[in-house]
């Protein structure tokens, strides 16, 4: 007779063992085909995130920092702004990488002297500078793309970086609230990067940039709240870049261009707060872009320009509130491009003009119906006045 009970039981061992199997054998398959475990696995480290970008979590730095060594790059690497000054001062230095979670600088930033640079990648994403921005002396330095962020600045100042070809970076600046400086930059070529700088408040000045033949970058500037200097650019030809410029509330000053023959690009000025500067270019023949100018705050120097042999061009001018001042204008002939002055508020110094007739300072002098209150008039080319006008010197 079959022991039904002792049957059962065995059915039910060997069932406890079946599951046993059964257990280990999808357990050994997730071990060794990557399922269960795997997947597990991979939701850990999808919801914590690789290693595989900066950790931006250093917040700002409070005051100003000062990069000397390469060590202090490091310190700053996870710091996403700085209250207050940035200066990169350092000679040794060859990456910037360790910046890139920087977004702002409350104050100046400034690099400056640091000729291992090659590549300013590190600050990419850098937008807003609250001072100025000065680029200067980096030798190494052919552009300045790690700065394509940027588009907010009080200044901007580029200045003595002799291998720099273009400031394309700067596209995304639209205004400047003080000063634009560009100078001294070698091997600077075109200024395009700054064609969406409409207004400066402060100083505009393009200095000594030495194969710079144009200004066509400027061309959106509208208005320049301080000086506008424009010297020593020994290849630069035109001005036609400078035409939306309206108003100039410092002094405008043209100096030292060795090939500017014309002020072609300047007739859209109507007022210089200060003085009206036009010095020493060797090949100007031509003031007629100045013809929109009806006041000069300041004094009205034409000096020492070779090839200029009239004055046309300044017809529109009626008073010069300081001093007006001609002089050593080696073939200038002619004064009647100053028909329109009727007033001089300080000085009249017309002097060392070899081919000027004294006829043509005395019919100056006898317009004036207000000042000046000082003349100095000497060797100008002599001749015979008739009549004699009632105010020419003796």
């Amino acid at each position: 007779m079959i022991d039904v009970k002792n049957l059962l039981l065995s059915l039910v061992l060997l069932a406890a063992a079946a599951g046993c199997s059964n257990g280990s054998s999808s357990s050994d398959g997730g071990i060794d085909g990557g399922d269960a475990d795997t997947d597990t696995d991979t939701g850990t480290e999808t919801g914590t995130g690789p290693d595989t970008g900066p950790d931006c979590t250093e917040g700002e730095y409070i005051g100003d920092f000062e990069i000397d060594t390469q060590s202090d790059v490091a310190f700053l690497e996870g710091y996403t702004s700085i209250s207050g000054e940035l200066r990169i001062h350092c000679p040794p230095c060859t990456d910037l990488s360790e910046l890139i979670c920087l977004t702002s600088v409350g104050g100046d930033f400034n690099l400056w002297d640091s000729d291992a640079l090659f590549s300013l990648d590190g600050l990419s994403a850098i937008t807003t500078v609250g001072g100025s921005l000065v680029i200067d002396n980096n030798d190494a330095l052919t552009n300045l793309d790690g700065l394509n962020g940027v588009i907010s600045v009080a200044a901007l100042i580029v200045d003595n970086n002799d291998s720099l070809t273009n400031l394309d970076v700067f596209s995304g600046i639209t205004s400047v609230g003080l000063s634009l400086e560009i100078a001294q930059n070698d091997a600077l070529t075109d200024l395009t990067g700054l064609s969406g700088i409409t207004s400066v408040g402060g100083e505009l000045f393009i200095w000594n940039n030495a194969v710079l033949t144009n200004l066509d970058g400027l061309s959106n500037i509208t208005s320049v709240g301080g000086r506008l200097g424009i010297k020593d650019n020994a290849t630069l030809t035109s001005l036609t870049g400078l035409s939306n410029i309206t108003s100039v509330g410092g002094t405008l000053a043209i100096d030292h261009n060795d090939a500017l023959t014309n002020l072609t690009g300047l007739s859209g000025i109507t007022s210089v707060g200060e003085s009206l500067w036009i010095e020493s270019n060797n090949v100007l023949t031509d003031l007629s872009g100045l013809s929109g100018i009806t006041s000069v705050g300041g004094s009205l120097w034409i000096e020492s320009n070779n090839a200029l042999t009239n004055l046309a061009g300044l017809s529109g001018i009626t008073s010069v509130d300081l001093s007006l001042r001609i002089g050593s204008n080696n073939i200038l002939t002619d004064l009647s491009g100053l028909s329109g002055i009727t007033s001089v508020g300080l000085s009249l110094y017309v002097c060392d003009n070899d081919t000027l007739p004294d006829c043509e300072v005395c019919d100056l002098m006898d317009q004036l119906t207000s000042g000046p209150t000082a003349i100095d008039v000497h060797d100008n080319l002599d001749d015979t006045c008739t009549p004699v006008p009632s105010n020419c010197p003796p």
